[in-house]
């Protein structure tokens, strides 16, 4: 109704700008496959480090008519981008079953299979896990964080079946090099390995339920997704860079790597909306 097309499997290569100097501004995006699309305001759901430094010319220093001043691009390439994330999606042929609130025996999703599941014991637990990352090396005993998405909607599996995710700490994306890397299949399958085993001290036989997964490393997120190294949060949330001003005119970020930061909570793309509808002169409809 308001005139908007989506793309899929559209995979933007770069960023097209006026070549004007300190007038310079986006003129639109071009495309993988070498298609240019112009337009006088582009909003990038991507990065910082991808939109300022990959898309754009940022990484290739001084190029004449570099439209990101120097001391941003600085700002953005030495950013803190740690995270620790590690992401298990896993084809289950039953619910797990917790020992503390066991599953009901006719199979049926229960309350304690609709929220978000934790697998601590002590708080402890997560401060090693963190100062393990610190020093580049996957977490004795990560942090595992567990949803079950078709016990609250069933048209995401197979009857009797179910998907569970894992979302895991603390796994650094720089890893010592005498202990492993990421790019070793047996080394990340290994780590996740030692997630199930976590999960399966709450819940006996969930590994044995387990018919399919698909494990996402913190290289995997940067490859895959343009996560700057397997940050999903599109940078560190750390109190001296959860704000900047974006320098290109009619480039607008709208994604995590902007206040308030991530989370599914869409903040960030309504506080870009409101600036992009005010700096053309329109209002934002609450």
């Amino acid at each position: 109704e308001s005139g908007a097309e989506i793309c899929l499997n559209a995979t933007v290569k770069r960023i097209l700008y006026s070549e004007d100097g300190d007038a310079s501004r986006v003129t639109g995006v071009e495309m993988a496959d070498g298609t240019q699309l112009f337009a006088d305001t582009v909003l990038s759901g991507t990065s910082p480090y991808h939109t300022f430094l990959e898309l754009m010319p940022g990484l290739a220093g001084d190029t004449a008519g570099n439209p990101v001043p120097a001391g941003f691009r600085k700002h953005v390439r030495f950013a803190d981008y740690s995270c620790g994330a590690f992401k298990i999606n896993c084809a289950v042929d039953r619910l797990p079953d917790f020992a503390c609130y066991p599953t009901d025996p006719s199979g049926v999703a229960g309350p304690q299979h609709r929220g978000t599941v934790h697998f601590e014991s002590r708080v402890q637990e997560i401060e090693d896990a963190y100062r393990e990352a610190s020093m580049g090396l996957p977490a004795t005993r990560p942090v595992v964080e567990m949803t079950i998405p078709s016990s609250l909607d069933n048209t995401l599996a197979p009857a009797g079946k179910h998907v569970v995710q894992l979302f895991v700490q603390f796994a650094p994306y720089n890893v010592n090099p005498k202990v492993g890397n990421w790019a070793d299949p047996a080394f990340k399958e290994g780590f996740a390995d030692r997630c199930f085993s976590i999960v399966d001290e709450f819940a006996p036989g969930f590994s044995s339920s387990v018919i399919g997964r698909d494990v996402i490393s913190p290289l995997d997120l940067e490859r895959i997704f343009g996560l700057h190294q397997g940050n999903i949060f599109h940078g560190a949330l750390s109190l001296h860079q959860l704000a900047y001003t974006r320098p290109v005119p009619g480039l607008y970020m709208c994604a995590s790597g902007t206040h308030p930061g991530g989370g599914v909570m869409g903040a960030p793309g309504r506080n870009a909306a409101q600036i992009v509808l005010s700096d053309k002169g329109m209002a934002l409809n609450k």
